[in-house]
């Protein structure tokens, strides 16, 4: 949109990546955009404490990579300027899925390998700098203006750290508040029914360590060991900026847990199906502190489905969907959504709430049921099985095995994983005569024939929420769900 058709001021609540790629597009609409976050937003790409999934390993997905591309000019080369490894996800990436390595081959997908603090620094700067945008830390949202008939937001209410509350008068406010997000409770102050929930609980720990890496120490930029029924443990290795190396142990199932002493740590990973990451980090330098979490539930938002919603309010991000953050979505769902949001203005700014989540709902529909097919290949999760989902997961572990050797089959499934096609690709006539081709081959090293690793329950959790951890989708769609409303 040209600056000439600039008008009005629009409020983002959260200085989250989602709430920042949401000022972005709302930069090129309105006069004005102010962004409030309640945290301290650091100078330095360095973790922040509202963002506790940001001492983690997170990958860029391709469609992800390709929109910030698309937002930020020059963003492929100044990722990589930023110590950013560029890969194509299909070649530099050795993917482990139910124990079958995937071959590796060009593909076309490009992802990116760069820490959380760095992505998400990288954008603030971004955003800070267009002309339009202020962005002010330490601001918590407590409250949601309206007009006298509730049927329009007007504004926010603003608590500044040692002040007191104010307002701040809007045409439209975007809540990027995160998985704690109040939008919900702001809405029934104002006589909105909630949203209809679906949520699903993996019971999902890891513990991430970083290592320092030498240029060319290993074959690929990642390896991601996933887990699967029957072995219940994974782990990851990233490259990222600053000759370091992020590697993150996963657990699946309630009461797991898992170490994080160094020397525990690389033993762990030695009893792992694939020993390449423990060969990786083996001989390695440790790196500051572990870093722990548990993941919890994950939760949909069906805003589409809500007869009355107030004009001038929009939620993004977690806000709407959180995701089982094992599944490296986040980010790139935000990017997604901020496109989406950019498109609905381009139609104007009324009825945008009721276009927004009707297209929000499409695109979050390809990643959620990736999440929840994937979990529910785990018995402790709680859903109904439909035969349906049964079929699926079973087609999807012979995907994985004819992964092993086939790279056409490889690309599709990274294709879909990535965001960049739709699941029923992955059923397309020429795929599944390459997945029905396929054999499993009677091998005495077959890595599913290992035996599953146990760990003493010794070491405590810890809990916080987090977005975007990195690890290789284990199905694809699923349809059972808790539902709440």
């Amino acid at each position: 949109m040209a600056s000439r058709d600039r008008s009005g001021h629009a409020v983002v609540l959260g200085a989250s990546i989602s709430g920042l790629l949401a000022a972005r597009v709302l930069s090129d609409a309105f006069a004005k955009v102010t962004v409030v976050d309640r945290d301290e937003l650091p100078e330095a790409a360095v973790p922040r404490r509202c963002v506790p999934q940001g001492e983690h390993g997170h990958g860029l997905l391709a469609a992800g990579h390709a929109a910030l591309a698309e937002l930020f000019d020059g963003f492929p080369a100044d990722a990589a300027g930023l110590g950013g490894v560029p890969v194509d996800i299909q070649r530099d990436i050795l993917w482990i899925s139910d124990g079958h390595p995937l071959r590796n081959a060009e593909s076309g997908l490009r992802g990116l390998c760069l820490s959380r603090p760095a992505i998400e620094g990288y954008v603030r700067a971004r955003v800070a700098a267009l002309p339009n945008v202020e962005i002010r830390a330490q601001h918590e949202a407590v409250g949601l203006l309206s007009t006298p008939d509730q049927a329009r937001v007007t504004g926010a209410e603003v608590l500044p750290k040692g002040g007191a509350v104010h307002r701040i008068d809007a045409d439209l406010v975007v809540d990027a508040t995160g998985r704690g997000n109040r939008g919900p409770t702001w809405l029934a102050m104002l006589g909105y029914d909630p949203a209809p929930e679906e949520t699903i609980d993996a019971n999902m720990v890891y513990v991430t360590r970083e290592f320092r890496r030498t240029t060319g120490d290993a074959p690929h930029a990642a390896i991601v060991q996933s887990p699967w029924p029957g072995q219940p443990y994974g782990v990851v290795a990233i490259d990222v900026e600053g000759d370091r190396r992020q590697v993150t142990l996963l657990g699946c199932g309630p009461g797991i847990t898992l170490p994080s002493e160094v020397d525990e740590f690389v033993a762990f990973a030695g009893r792992l199906p694939d020993r390449r990451v423990h060969d990786l980090i083996s001989g390695a330098e440790p790196l500051g502190p572990p870093h722990r979490m548990r993941l919890p539930v994950s939760v949909r938002r069906r805003y589409e489905r809500l007869t009355r919603l107030p004009e001038g309010f929009v939620s993004v991000g977690d806000a709407v969907c959180s995701f089982n953050p094992a599944y490296g979505q986040g980010m790139t769902v935000a990017a997604a959504e901020a496109l989406a949001l950019r498109d609905c203005l381009a139609r104007g700014r009324r009825g945008l709430p009721r276009r927004f989540y009707a297209r929000t709902a499409r695109l979050l529909q390809a990643p959620w049921e990736i999440a929840v097919g994937g979990d529910l290949r785990f018995a402790h999760v709680d859903g109904v099985r439909t035969r349906k989902t049964k079929l699926i997961n079973a087609y999807i572990g012979r995907v994985y095995r004819a992964a092993e050797h086939d790279p056409v089959v490889g690309r599709a499934f990274l294709r879909v994983a990535n965001l960049v096609a739709a699941p029923p690709t992955l059923f397309a006539p020429a795929i599944v005569a390459r997945v029905l081709r396929a054999r499993r081959p009677a091998q005495a090293g077959d890595l599913r024939r290992r035996q599953p690793v146990h760990v003493p329950d010794r070491h405590p959790q810890g809990h916080a929420d987090g977005q975007g951890a990195l690890r290789m989708p284990a199905g694809t769609p699923g349809h059972a769900v808790h539902r709440r409303s």
